[in-house]
């Protein structure tokens, strides 16, 4: 019986041990779980519907990738019509009270307009207020005069979670119009990962309506 404190004390260090590397295992799931959540892709399909009072209508859809700073985006009938354009770009969010999105973006326009164009997203938001702009700067390569600036803008504020009430503008050549500039108001609903905005720009005169629907998934 020399031996029994000795076996004792063994016995004991085991069953502690033990313990202890049951109470770690827990706390590492987290860990992976979270890098989990950072690779992992997120997409967004929209398509908006230009009801014009002069012009044939038409659809513009866009398809959006992202991965943690890496953006992607797909785009048809937005420089021009039977045109697309393919974009990367960076994400930043930073802030807290007020956040602050922005992508810079690169992207390379092919169809009835072909080039390539810089641009960028961005979005400021605090408590229910955001507003939203994306514009971009087409380098078409029929030459200097067919360059173009787009833009797309709109400040919305929301009184519920599920409605947007707000202002926007735009400036396009897919189509004609007689303002350089368009102007108007956005009215949106959203219903879980969808959501329905009509838009009617010039509203006064000729007034050209688009209905836009996106959809996160």
């Amino acid at each position: 019986m020399k031996n029994g404190p000795f076996l004792i004390a063994l016995a004991c260090g085991v069953l502690l041990m033990g313990e202890e590397a049951r109470a770690q295992t827990p706390a590492a799931a987290p860990v992976a779980s979270a890098a989990t959540d950072a690779e992992a892709w997120s997409f967004s399909a929209a398509a908006y519907t230009y009801l014009l009072p002069d012009d044939p209508d038409y659809l513009q859809p866009t398809f959006i990738a992202d991965r943690n700073r890496l953006h992607l985006e797909a785009r048809y009938n937005y420089e021009g019509k039977k045109t697309g354009s393919a974009w990367i770009g960076y994400n930043w969010t930073f802030g807290d009270k007020v956040t602050f999105e922005l992508t810079p973006m690169l992207g390379g326009v092919f169809g009835d307009t072909s080039g390539i164009a810089p641009g960028y997203k961005a979005s400021i938001a605090w408590r229910k207020l955001e507003l939203n702009s994306e514009s971009e700067y087409v380098f078409d390569s029929g030459g200097p005069s067919d360059n173009f600036f787009y833009t797309w803008s709109e400040l919305a504020w929301s009184p519920a979670d599920w409605v947007r009430l707000g202002v926007a503008v735009q400036r396009t050549k897919v189509y004609q119009t007689d303002f350089d500039i368009q102007r108007g108001f956005l009215v949106g609903v959203a219903w879980k990962k969808a959501s329905f905005t009509t838009y009617v720009f010039n509203p006064a005169a000729d007034p050209a309506v688009v209905l836009g629907f996106t959809l996160d998934f």
